[in-house]
């Protein structure tokens, strides 16, 4: 009989994990507290995962709503989002900071893809964002912060390229230069996941409070910046004559006959416009003056046959702009209502003001200077988060050799962590990995033994 693949958590395991979520302090970031909630979201991000591809996934979000622990995950995000910003900096300044390894910071730069990612599997349901409720307005301007970033970069030309971190890295001294790379390519990708979040927030426009709609509506102009993430796609490019497409985590080269077909990327931007232009309730709140009604008509020479063949509602798009291109539509009415307004990102600064670099001392020596034995203990820990059916299930492709980059069928015996196209590759590759597969040997044969 051929052998199942990974289970995602019991219900006692899933509930005792969310249980446990909570919100932490900027200063607590990397250490053991906290690295048990990373360990905690890494879990329940592939629990999601795998319960999704089976079509099982209504007992997280039960889970989360029940125990109010969306609110706790956007906090935990905007922290960490902060953290980047500003404690991060200090560390790549700090002239006196060589760490032994930079894994530990690794961590910490990661948790907010952990938290991004959970969050884009759980917010299709609609009682999940019903029960973010006031912290919705926090994750709608973290996704207006991610797009503009993201249409910022194509403006500027800028083409992230993925750099992956492996397990030598955790044995290796990475300079504090590459680890800013990794964290650039990391930047990227969460700003897609921010997209996709943010459409699922747009297709519940008619239940969200009217706070919501004016921060995505009037104060962001969120419209007008998908106009400009269609015509920019960032997720598109071309080099050496060939058109690129970011998915799954790579560049991929798309061949002729699919240039044409639209990438979940490009719908979930299509999408969202659809949400927030088609509503009449946010119809009767947008501000379609000279500016704005120019720029979503330019949507109308992307809305080819071929397009509208492969989403049929952008029939209803064509049919809004023509009419709004011979129409003046009223401004809308001001209605004297007491707005809510965000509240994470300013406490969190408030509270850590003038801090930042007494923080980032603090963690160089509490946290981000660990021993010999902390950093095997970490990697323990590690391997027992990441199994490796548990990887394997949730690759989007197939293993690429370390050393060239083509499909490999070659595992390291050792520590089964890395993959070689021949052997030749993995000799090549032996005394870069040596290090790092002594350590996660030792750690897999301590996590084998009863």
């Amino acid at each position: 009989m051929a052998a199942s693949g990974p289970a995602p958590l019991l219900p006692a395991e899933a509930e005792a994990l969310v249980r446990a979520l909570q919100g932490t302090e900027l200063r607590d970031a990397g250490g053991q507290g906290w690295l048990q909630q990373h360990e905690s979201v890494e879990k329940l991000n592939m629990h999601a995962i795998l319960s999704a591809s089976a079509g099982q996934e209504q007992l997280l979000t039960e889970l989360l709503v029940a125990y109010a622990k969306i609110p706790v995950l956007i906090g935990e995000l905007i922290s960490v989002e902060i953290w980047k910003h500003k404690i991060f900096p200090v560390l790549c300044r700090l002239e006196d900071f060589k760490p032994r390894s930079t894994f530990p910071i690794y961590v910490v730069l990661h948790h907010e893809a952990s938290i991004i990612n959970l969050l884009e599997t759980v917010f299709f349901y609609k009682e999940i964002c019903e029960s973010a409720e006031d912290s919705i307005l926090d994750l709608i301007d973290y996704c207006h912060r991610k797009l503009t970033l993201l249409a910022a970069r194509s403006i500027n030309g800028q083409t992230v390229m993925p750099v992956e971190l492996h397990p030598e890295d955790l044995a290796s001294p990475l300079s504090m230069q590459e680890l800013q790379k990794q964290a650039e390519t990391m930047e990227f990708e969460i700003s897609l996941k921010a997209l996709s979040v943010l459409r699922f927030i747009t297709d519940q426009v008619e239940s969200l409070p009217l706070s919501a709609l004016t921060r995505m509506l009037n104060t962001h102009n969120l419209p007008c910046l998908l106009v400009e993430l269609v015509e920019r796609c960032p997720w598109s490019r071309r080099e050496a004559g060939k058109l690129k497409k970011f998915e799954n985590g790579a560049w991929h080269v798309v061949p002729p006959e699919d240039q044409v077909k639209m990438t979940k990327l490009d719908g979930q931007v299509w999408l969202a416009l659809l949400n927030l232009l088609l509503s009449p309730e946010c119809q009767r709140k947008y501000h379609f003056d000279g500016f704005n009604k120019s720029q979503l008509l330019k949507l109308r020479a992307f809305l080819t046959d071929v397009l509208v063949d492969q989403l049929p509602n952008l029939v209803e798009m064509q049919r809004f702009l023509s009419h709004l291109a011979v129409t003046e539509p009223a401004p809308p009415k001001k209605d004297l209502v007491l707005e809510q307004v965000p509240i994470i990102w300013d406490h969190i600064l408030k509270k850590n003001a003038g801090k930042w670099e007494a923080i980032a001392k603090h963690q160089v020596k509490r946290v981000f200077s660990p021993t010999e034995e902390e950093l095997k203990l970490q990697a323990r820990r590690w391997a027992q988060t990441y199994s490796l059916d548990m990887m394997e299930a949730l690759a989007p492709d197939k293993p690429r050799c370390r050393v060239c980059g083509v499909e490999a069928d070659k595992r390291c015996s050792r520590c089964r962590n890395e993959w070689y196209c021949t052997r030749a590759c993995q000799v090549q590759h032996w005394q870069k990995h040596k290090a790092a597969c002594n350590l996660m040997a030792g750690e897999l044969r301590r996590a084998d033994d009863p």
